[in-house]
């Protein structure tokens, strides 16, 4: 996980701040309203996975045919709510950034969710009512990690004639310098805690 951090820190130290991401990621979630969470995931779940939490494979191929899948397994586990995805490469994710757009009040008439990424990906994609067919329609043969990614998951959302709300920018982590970015934005995580310890991250002693 988070290869392009390696020849900063260390294939090692890489998988630590991979893991460290992903924790604060999961915990930010737990405490979003949701009536159930899953993880879709390539391996087995550590310690690091909270109670409540449903585990399911990711399949394989491309992250285009993963992302899909995700929503498919959303869609068959609970076939009449609407799903959000969301990366694990932005641990200064606050829940409260989830909790107006996605409340009951602002649900309606919204067909779908994106959250853009600063690098021109995105961290959120969000499906009133997912199925598979429609996903795969809306992220086969994407490129991936590319600027243009988020702009044409975004143009494949309206062309689809969907109603799309926007949730907030959020800067996700690629290379060093946005680790040393997010960690500086949050420097009570986990993730912030770990980049400390490879002698990196500014800020004060993590929880």
């Amino acid at each position: 996980m988070k290869t392009r951090l390696i020849p900063a820190f260390g294939a090692e130290r890489a998988a630590g701040l991979a893991e460290a991401a992903l924790a604060d990621t999961l915990a930010a979630l737990s405490l979003a309203p949701a009536g159930r969470r899953l993880l879709v995931l390539d391996g087995a779940p550590g310690r690091w996975l909270p109670p409540g939490w449903e585990v399911v494979p990711q399949c394989a191929g491309g992250l285009d045919r993963r992302l899909a899948a995700a929503f498919a397994h959303a869609a068959r586990l609970a076939p009449h709510a609407p799903a959000l995805l969301v990366g694990m490469d932005t641990p200064q994710l606050d829940p409260a950034v989830l909790a107006a757009p996605l409340s009951a009040a602002r649900r309606p008439g919204v067909d779908a969710w994106f959250g853009p990424a600063e690098d021109g990906g995105f961290w959120a994609l969000g499906l009133a009512r997912p199925d598979a067919r429609l996903a795969a329609r809306l992220l086969h043969g994407v490129p991936m990690s590319t600027a243009g990614t988020g702009r044409d998951v975004l143009d494949r959302l309206r062309a689809a004639g969907l109603t799309v709300g926007e949730l907030p920018p959020l800067l996700d982590v690629d290379g060093p310098d946005d680790a040393v970015r997010v960690a500086a934005l949050a420097p009570g995580t986990r993730f912030a805690a770990r980049l400390r310890e490879c002698g990196t991250a500014p800020g004060p002693a993590a929880r």
